[in-house]
């Protein structure tokens, strides 16, 4: 196998035997395998709604810790053949990709891995019906460059327009989320977990939430949030369920860890699903994208509807903790604030003006993105206590599980660590910060604003491609740079951008801060 799409690929360089996600040979072939036969059908049909929507469902199913599940990507890719005619010449080799000039295969990873992530962020608006024609002709638009395009500024080009159709895919899905659940409000979420039957969601999907806190209204089963669902708590048409209780545990890498012997079901709604452990393998249940082999899927009949029956039924046999559990966070907190989107700290901006304009501010943060198990990611949790009582941290995505339950202080009125989102919101920093510009009648390079950010998988790409895209310079990443760009790649980020890796809290505070 070939795989380098993720940060902790092996040895920081490519996974060939086995992945470190837990992917094998086997699915890795079939995951080359559905994206030559994309690129193939990109040739030959047009971007249709229906077309662009099993295409945007095909990519997702690649990402890192998505679908473990041969059979189904299988079946996928033999959904994507269906649509070419038998007469239609397929010979794409997505060997082509990963065996090709290191620049050009560099490049192009940056356009297939966005592609990917732009398929994460669309496939959830589409989930609430909200679709967007610029996004589906460019589904086909890059697939078709990735087979045909050689040269390396047309490449570069290319991947540069991934970032800006990352920006409108991310602005359509803030969209669909605050039009369909109103505009996240701060609030404080507990980490103890009552007694009783519960069930814990997991992933991203708000949609999938929803679903099931509606099925299990009146039933004596609670509702617990992990990872990426935090932010759910924030959103007014979801936190009106009194049974939406709290929330369970950190980021993803830790689930075989904290799901262990769990007494209650874990519901996986979209990415981000390990390989289960025997000691909770039979409480797993997915849905939407994600899957895994021998776990029950709940899937979605004719009319969109998805029963969870299996999934409450094991609750209430399983019944939950007897007795209430004191847990907390990475940092021993017992509660985390969220639901601090653009709505809401735009309605506040006059306050964060004043206290730049006044002094009291003289530096904002955004230390954001997603968590790891690799080393090195201690970094971000060191900065963040690291930071003057005169800055203000942003953040958003998993990463924050490393720092989210701190209390820093306050500045101004408003609490210094102010948390923004799922990685799926990273268009409300964004939306703030060029807000804070105009405000300041500068560009947002000229605001006292430093992004720290952390990666891990394909839609923290199509993020970084959007920041790029817009000009944003200076981005700190980590913990290490993207196997997939090569130096010269890296080159033309470091001068045109000053894209530079993280070092130590220390030695970074004191270059931003002089």
């Amino acid at each position: 196998m070939f795989c380098n799409q993720c940060e902790q690929t092996t040895k920081g360089v490519c996974c060939v035997k086995i992945g470190t996600c837990g992917k094998d040979p086997a699915l890795a072939a079939r995951q080359d395998e559905i994206v030559a036969a994309l690129i193939d059908a990109s040739r030959y049909v047009g971007h249709s709604s229906d077309n662009a929507k099993l295409f945007e469902k095909a990519l997702f199913a690649t990402l890192t810790n998505v679908n473990f599940d041969c059979e189904k990507i299988r079946s996928l890719t033999e959904e994507v053949r269906s649509l070419v005619n038998e007469a239609a010449e397929l010979r794409f080799d997505m060997q082509s990709v990963w065996t090709a000039d290191d620049d050009i295969r560099s490049l192009k990873s940056l356009i297939l891995f966005g592609l990917k992530g732009v398929a994460a962020y669309a496939y959830h608006a589409r989930i609430l019906g909200y679709t967007n024609d610029e996004i589906d002709a460019f589904y086909f638009k890059a697939l078709r460059a990735i087979a045909s395009l050689s040269d390396a500024e047309s490449l570069l080009q290319l991947v540069m327009e991934t970032g800006r159709i990352n920006f409108v895919t991310m602005a359509l899905l803030d969209r669909a989320n605050t039009e369909t659940y109103g505009h996240p409000t701060p609030t404080a979420v507990t980490t103890e977990v009552e007694p009783g039957p519960f069930i814990v969601v997991t992933g991203h999907d708000l949609h999938d939430l929803a679903l099931l806190l509606e099925a299990t209204k009146d039933k004596g089963v609670n509702i617990y949030t992990h990872g990426e669902m935090l932010p759910c708590h924030a959103y007014p048409e979801l936190k009106k369920y009194p049974h939406l209780k709290g929330h369970f545990g950190t980021a993803w890498q830790n689930q075989q860890k904290e799901f262990k012997n769990l007494p209650a079901p874990v519901l996986f709604t979209t990415n981000c699903i390990m390989p289960p452990k025997a000691s909770y393998e039979d409480r797993v249940f997915t849905t939407s994208v994600v899957e895994y082999p021998g776990m029950m899927h709940i899937g979605t009949d004719a009319d969109g509807r998805k029963d969870f029956t299996p999934v409450i039924e094991k609750a209430i046999a399983l019944g939950g903790f007897t007795e209430k559990q004191h847990l907390t966070g990475a940092n021993g907190g017992s509660t985390m604030l969220t639901g601090f989107g653009h709505n809401t700290v735009l309605g506040v901006a006059d306050k964060v003006v004043d206290a730049v304009k006044s002094g009291a501010l003289k530096h904002i943060f955004l230390v954001g993105g997603c968590d790891g198990a690799k080393s090195g990611r201690s970094y971000y949790a060191e900065f963040v206590k690291a930071t003057p009582k005169d800055t203000l941290v942003l953040t958003l995505a998993c990463g924050k599980f490393r720092f989210n339950d701190l209390d820093i202080g306050e500045i101004g009125g408003l609490p210094r660590l102010i948390d923004m989102g799922q990685c799926n919101d990273a268009y409300s920093a964004i939306k703030v910060a060029v807000a804070l510009a105009d405000v300041f009648k500068c560009s947002v390079n000229d605001l006292p604003l430093s992004l720290v950010l952390s990666w891990y998988e394909q839609k923290a790409v199509s993020i970084l491609l959007t920041l790029l895209y817009l000009g944003i310079r200076d981005i700190r990443i980590g913990p290490s740079l993207p196997a997939f760009v090569s130096p010269n790649v890296l080159k033309v980020l470091v001068e045109n951008y000053g894209v530079k890796p993280i070092t130590t809290p220390e030695a970074d505070l004191k270059a931003i801060l002089g």
